[in-house]
């Protein structure tokens, strides 16, 4: 994934065949690709992003979105995603192209202190780590906000 052309949907961020993940650290970032590495996880495909980059990257994309962006959980992770990077986040965007290796990244961001990570698919994204354990996951919509579950983190 190239962060200079990064995939879309209706004008905003969606990742399709990726987890994205996000890390209070940098340090805790840089563990979550270091295990990916030691798992088999080609260095192509993970993409890093500082707090400052996944801003620039969401406010690019707010004033483009399509309406049919906030139909579905879209605009409300990219708002979540502004403001986790605004809190300081750090962002892992990890490819994964079957089961196997989406069922290893998801345990690196359970196990590598992600406070979020999202598992886009083409028809919908599952939230991976529990923010509040055995939790059911529930519909997103604009008006309820993304249910993260992260305390002191605003998605509107």
């Amino acid at each position: 994934m190239e962060k200079t052309d990064p995939p879309e949907s209706f004008g905003v961020f969606k990742p399709v065949g990726h987890i994205v993940m996000a890390f209070r650290s940098t340090a805790d970032q840089q563990g979550a690709a270091q295990a990916l590495a030691e798992l088999g996880f080609a260095a192509s495909a993970l993409t890093r992003y500082t707090p400052g980059e996944m801003l620039a990257q969401v406010d690019r994309e707010l004033p483009g979105a399509s309406a049919l962006a906030s139909i579905g959980q879209e605009m409300n992770l990219i708002k979540a995603h502004r403001a986790l990077a605004e809190s300081g986040c750090s962002f892992l965007v990890v490819h994964v192209p079957d089961e196997a290796s989406a069922e290893h990244a998801a345990a690196v961001a359970k196990s590598g202190r992600a406070i979020a990570a999202q598992r886009y698919g083409r028809f919908i994204i599952e939230e991976l780590i529990d923010t509040v354990p055995g939790a059911a996951q529930v519909f997103e919509s604009p008006d309820r906000g993304l249910d993260l579950g992260i305390p002191h983190v605003a998605t509107r």
